[in-house]
């Protein structure tokens, strides 16, 4: 039986084929690129947001150590003061220690220290602020034997029973050169380790021989810092899981802590050779990357959506259905939005906090600096303006070859401002350039020449006592002789109502290089606070009260010591002492 010829319908019926063809290679197409696009976008911003991570790491990890460092210094200076208290002092002296104790109370409610303890010369608790430990023997703690042995105030790390770790300054009280008590200041670093456990990072501080004093888990304390990870070792299935494949949205672990790969940061505590370190989870790079990605990812299934629902329209179930997975979509997308929204406004909180921050500490620095700058020029200025009215008088006398001598002597004024500019940025740093053999008897000749004009208006007498060799120290020239000019100047300032002025200057080499610079004028009345910064005796627009203070820095700077005392015979003595260099030729001429 002939069929006839090929109707319409039986025409049609490649078509659904070929449709279906088209769908798979659009949705292949689709496919290949949606993954191209996560993991391009996955590696550029697990990138980005690591090293955003990091940078707040590092961050945190400078505002900790400020703080650590902010905290020593405040309580170094408890025990100075303690020693000079009239109560202690009176107490130790009768052996009364009835009102001892509740003084000592008083002052640790002031100061914020852990505690307050008092000892006899034999180490032996006489006053507390926790009053069960009166009583206690110290004679053979370490702290309590090299505060004997020197003058100034010492500081340990002492171990306790528990764990924890004690951090003791301790200074010894002495009347008449003789010592009769010990003060002990506990300094309260537990506080922070307190602050440190609210946060997600743990946290970690290494003495000089790499052994941790400080940390969010206390296990950590007393090991070093590899010893302390080995313990944190996975407790389950799932924790070793994550430590033998690292999650593939996170780069290279620096580090694993209790099984999870952690980046790493640390940085150096100014403080005896101390270290911070802070371990951070990527679980905050995880979840940002993620974000995105499952944006893009919505947004290929949306357009994947939208081929299906132009292509297929096969029926008006699947078109319905198409259309609740499209609402859906979008609904998760709007949330998801949203949440980008809420991060992103934190995170820019968070930057304007940061940079209010760093411009408050600017700004600090700033006012520190046009300080002294200030009162650290006045000096060449003076001198400048001198020798340019003698060059002035020198050239109407046509007496050209002596002007000369003035100008060569002010362009060597004005590279000294430009030296002492440099230096004052150096000491707000708190930084300190590379040092060099510097010797002492040629700084205090230039130091002399710079102060000339001064001495020769004043008529002032000055007695030199030098060594016929050599004294040799490692350090700044220009610093050293900044601090000279001080000491000098001050000398002159204070002479200013004498008579007959006279400044006497002695520089001795022995175990330091000892500059000594004695004055008859009327003392010092204050010797407490005579370093401290913007103290001053002068009258308002002579002196801001920065020139000892910043002296003081500068030898301490390099190794050494800066004192004053008064005179038996009157007038003040100002001892600049500063190790000397060894094995120089200064020793060698001694010998």
């Amino acid at each position: 039986m002939d069929k006839g010829p090929p109707t319409e319908e039986t025409s049609r019926k490649p078509r659904p084929r070929l449709t279906s063809w088209r769908l798979r290679a659009v949705f292949a197409v689709l496919l290949i690129l949606a993954v191209l696009t996560v993991a391009i976008t996955n590696h550029l911003l697990t990138e980005r947001f690591t090293e955003t991570t990091r940078n707040r790491a590092e961050l945190r990890l400078t505002l900790y150590s400020g703080n650590l460092v902010s905290e020593l210094r405040r309580n170094s200076i408890v025990p100075q003061l303690l020693s000079r208290d009239p109560a202690l002092i009176g107490a130790l002296n009768s052996g009364d220690f009835s009102q001892s104790t509740q003084r000592l109370i008083s002052f640790v409610e002031e100061i914020g220290a852990a505690s307050l303890v008092l000892l006899d010369e034999s180490g032996r608790t006489v006053a507390a602020t926790e009053r069960e430990r009166i009583g206690e023997r110290h004679n053979q703690q370490p702290y309590y034997v090299d505060t004997l042995r020197s003058s100034d105030t010492i500081f340990r790390t002492v171990r306790r029973e528990s764990g924890a770790f004690r951090f003791v300054y301790a200074r010894r009280i002495t009347v008449q050169a003789e010592t009769i008590g010990v003060i002990l200041v506990e300094v309260d670093l537990a506080k922070f380790e307190r602050a440190w456990a609210g946060i997600s990072d743990a946290v970690l501080v290494t003495d000089s021989e790499g052994t941790i004093i400080l940390a969010t888990d206390s296990r950590w304390r007393g090991l070093e810092e590899a010893e302390a990870l080995a313990r944190a070792t996975p407790t389950n299935a799932i924790e070793r899981a994550i430590r033998a494949t690292q999650d593939w949205t996170s780069l290279p672990a620096d580090a694993y802590l209790q099984g999870e790969a952690v980046m790493r940061r640390e940085t150096r505590v100014p403080f005896r050779g101390w270290r911070m370190a802070s371990f951070t989870t990527y679980a905050s790079v995880r979840e940002r990357v993620n974000g995105v990605l499952a944006l893009e990812i919505m947004g290929f299934a949306i357009l994947l959506s939208l081929v299906f629902y132009l292509l297929s329209r096969k029926s008006a179930l699947r078109m319905a259905l198409f259309q609740r997975e499209s609402a859906e979509l979008r609904q998760l997308n709007a949330r998801l939005q949203r949440e980008i929204a809420e991060r992103e406004k934190m995170q820019g909180q968070l930057a304007t906090a940061e940079q209010s921050l760093a411009q408050s500490s600017k700004l600090a620095a700033l006012g520190e600096m046009s300080a002294a700058v200030s009162h650290e020029l006045n000096q060449p200025l003076a001198a400048m303006k001198t020798y340019l009215a003698g060059a002035r008088l020198l050239l109407r006398r046509n007496r050209a070859d002596e002007a000369l001598s003035s100008f060569h002597r002010i362009d060597d004024l004005i590279e000294r401002m430009g030296a002492i500019t440099k230096q004052l940025k150096s000491y707000a740093r708190k930084g300190q350039d590379g040092l060099s053999p510097v010797n002492m008897g040629d700084a205090l000749t230039s130091a002399l020449s710079m102060m000339e004009p001064q001495l020769k208006r004043r008529h002032v007498k000055i007695d030199r006592v030098l060594p016929t060799w050599p004294v040799m120290v490692m350090g700044d020239r220009v610093r050293i002789e900044q601090v000279m000019v001080n000491l000098i100047r001050n000398a002159l300032d204070a002479t200013r109502l004498e008579p007959e002025p006279e400044i006497q200057l002695i520089l001795a080499a022995g175990e330091t290089a000892t500059l000594t610079v004695r004055d008859n004028g009327p003392g010092i009345e204050d010797l407490d606070a005579l370093f401290e910064p913007f103290y001053t005796t002068k009258s308002p627009g002579e002196g801001v009260g920065l020139g000892l203070a910043i002296s003081s820095g500068i030898v301490n700077d390099l190794g050494g010591r800066l004192t004053a005392r008064n005179s038996a015979s009157g007038g003040a003595v100002f001892e600049m002492q500063l190790p000397i260099l060894e094995g120089d030729s200064s020793t060698e001429a001694a010998q």
